[in-house]
């Protein structure tokens, strides 16, 4: 009886340290900016079929700030991060602003199955993406770019990114009120 108790104790505390542990990875703003070769230059375009049939072109695009996000669904940052990039997409609905997720060495059934139980509202491509991962210069996943209405790529972030660490890329570029105007029209 004794062990059965000490197994159940047990048992309590590593859920009580896993349950932290996921609330401080969900809470601690992973994302850090990348010293990266793309921020600056143009956007490489892509295109590719997203889950629901259509196909989505970047550079049709351009007058609007994008998100273009690479993630995996075995990827747990990226899993923490998808509330972020819905609560972005969902406080912007109406406005010139975008994201697009690019899926990383993962599979499109797992893709077409994880997007559909978390209700994601954003465009997601879930295969043949190697090229352009390596066009942005990915390395691991999460890792997201922000798109200027412009077309250059103003920022990149390692790790799972926040719907207000968008914003304030957003605001210090310019704002919403920045037009496609400028390089790369």
């Amino acid at each position: 009886m004794r062990s059965r108790g000490s197994i159940r104790v047990a048992s309590i505390l590593v859920g009580l340290v896993a349950v932290a542990l996921v609330a401080l990875l969900a809470t601690r703003g992973t994302s850090r900016p990348i010293a990266s070769q793309i921020v600056g230059q143009a956007a490489p375009n892509f295109s590719g079929v997203t889950l629901d049939g259509s196909t989505y072109e970047l550079s049709r695009h351009r007058g609007e700030w994008v998100v273009v996000n690479f993630f995996a669904t075995w990827c747990t940052e990226c899993r923490l991060e998808d509330p972020q990039l819905q609560q972005f997409v969902t406080a912007h609905a109406g406005e010139p602003v975008s994201v697009v997720s690019l899926a990383f060495s993962d599979d499109a059934e797992a893709i077409r199955e994880y997007f559909t139980r978390s209700g994601a509202t954003w465009p997601v491509i879930p295969s043949d993406t190697g090229r352009v991962a390596l066009d942005y210069g990915v390395t691991r996943v999460p890792e997201s770019y922000i798109v200027a209405p412009s077309g250059l790529v103003v920022q990149g972030f390692f790790g799972g990114v926040t719907a207000a660490e968008l914003d304030a890329v957003i605001d210090a570029n310019g704002g919403l009120s920045v037009t496609g105007a400028g390089v790369g029209r």
